[in-house]
């Protein structure tokens, strides 16, 4: 039985009841759906730190009738490399994003001086935007399933279930390991720093869009401090994406001659230090429509 895969289906489905109750506690002001939606918020987020447990486990023991596992881990590969692997495609990318918007869902609720705004409708607003964005995400993952499994009996055509986790897992022995582009130390760092400024840049983004509904200028305190955050961690992670690329690509020069995927990730923390100067004028009664705008284009620029 594919444990990792019912996870996922379990972690939809609590993200999305999550979602859907957040939604009809802000239509009717029903503490009963306010309550569930909390409930599932926490389930997922137990569902989710589980998976990323389950499939760092898969990766570490090469699991490789896994096959996310076959294609990025193998018997020879060293252990920091097993262990960055998790963020080394796709679906783990996914994965670990989604773990990581969830754990920052539950930290502006309730640490820091966000939890004063925790029964208002700005914060279930913006709660309720953050859980839609987590289904979305919920939902890549059924589609780019990090624990699709190959099956079938030896000796016969080899299959991949997406779906089904109740097929018998094919047996292999090892995978073909990572990318040796990726077989960089930097690999170990690098990726989940750019991850942790994806991430934080959902909050500001929720907050945004919920102060033009409903124009409730404390949005700024939940904005703020994550779009701080958000622009430290992309800072550094086009630093050490800078390092990475001069190291291992040799194009010889830091920024302008790298990969397009390194570089994107400039244009949003264009807009994230725009918006980190306007906001300072929000208190003074300016950019009250700008400073919302910049961290709605800086979120939507990183997605």
């Amino acid at each position: 039985m594919n444990f990792g895969m019912i996870l996922i289906w379990v972690a939809f489905i609590l993200g999305a009841g999550s979602a859907i109750y957040s939604i009809i506690h802000l239509r009717s002001n029903n503490a009963h759906a306010g309550s569930l939606s909390r409930k599932f918020e926490l389930g997922c987020t137990a569902v989710i730190t589980l998976a990323i447990l389950m499939l760092t486990y898969y990766l570490l023991t090469v699991s490789a009738f896994y096959v996310y596992v076959y294609m990025h881990s193998s018997i020879d590969l060293e252990f920091v490399y097993r262990l960055s692997a998790l963020w080394a495609g796709q679906e783990g990318s996914f994965l670990l994003w989604t773990w990581f918007t969830l754990l920052m869902l539950l930290a502006m609720q309730y640490t820091g001086h966000t939890k004063e705004l925790s029964d208002t409708r700005l914060m279930n607003i913006t709660r309720a935007i953050c859980l839609s964005i987590v289904t979305v995400f919920l939902m890549l993952l059924l589609l780019k399933n990090p624990f699709s499994m190959y099956y079938g009996d030896v000796g016969s055509y080899v299959e991949i279930s997406n779906w089904n986790p109740f097929v018998s897992a094919y047996p292999i022995l090892d995978g073909q390991g990572m990318n040796p582009l990726l077989r960089n130390p930097w690999m170990a760092v690098h990726p989940p720093v750019l991850f942790l400024g994806y991430a934080a840049f959902t909050l500001p983004f929720a907050a945004a869009l919920a102060t033009l509904l409903i124009d409730d200028g404390r949005w700024t305190k939940i904005s703020r401090d994550w779009m701080r955050m958000a622009w430290l961690f992309l800072t550094a992670g086009i630093g050490l994406g800078g390092f990475w690329a001069y190291e291992v690509l040799g194009w010889g020069a830091w920024y302008w001659t790298w990969d397009p995927v390194e570089t994107s990730s400039l244009i949003p923390w264009i807009t994230a230090t725009a918006y980190l100067h306007a906001h300072t004028r929000v208190r003074h009664g300016e950019y009250r429509f700008l400073a919302p705008m910049l961290a709605v284009v800086s979120f939507i620029l990183v997605i």
